[in-house]
């Protein structure tokens, strides 16, 4: 199975709800990990919230660097908007989603960022997919 790590600058939102999703959507096609340039140690209440809206729980997810990852090698990095900030990781493939941080901002604004990352990992569960049954 393909391995694809999510980065934010903090691990706290973006990163942990692209986790989130694509465990359900991604169950069977690719191994999801996260991970932050600069991690806060936990993650984000409100992301916990929003994510419960949409019946995932990420509450047990850790905050953490790449350095804590198990896993060093993957197919597919994904930088959540993080820019210069997100390190380099090595891996096949390397994708950028630029989704704005709701860190600091209202419940409604992590709502759209969280069906933000719902479409966008659900398109790549999809594509994915698609790529395993075309080989």
């Amino acid at each position: 199975m393909k391995k694809v790590l999510f980065v934010c600058v903090e691990n706290s939102c973006r990163s942990q709800m692209a986790e989130g999703f694509a465990w359900l959507f991604g169950k069977g096609i690719f191994e999801p990990y996260s991970a932050g340039s600069k991690p806060s140690g936990k993650v984000n209440p409100m992301a916990v919230e929003v994510m419960k809206e949409a019946d995932i729980d990420i509450s047990s997810q850790k905050s953490k660097s790449f350095n804590n990852l198990s896993v060093k090698e993957f197919d597919m990095v994904i930088t959540l908007g993080c820019g210069d900030v997100c390190p380099f990781i090595p891996a096949k493939k390397h994708i950028e989603w630029k989704i704005d941080d709701p860190k600091g901002k209202d419940m409604e604004y992590f709502r759209i960022v969280r069906d933000n990352i719902q479409s966008h990992v659900k398109k790549l569960a999809e594509a994915m997919s698609n790529n395993e049954r075309g080989r």
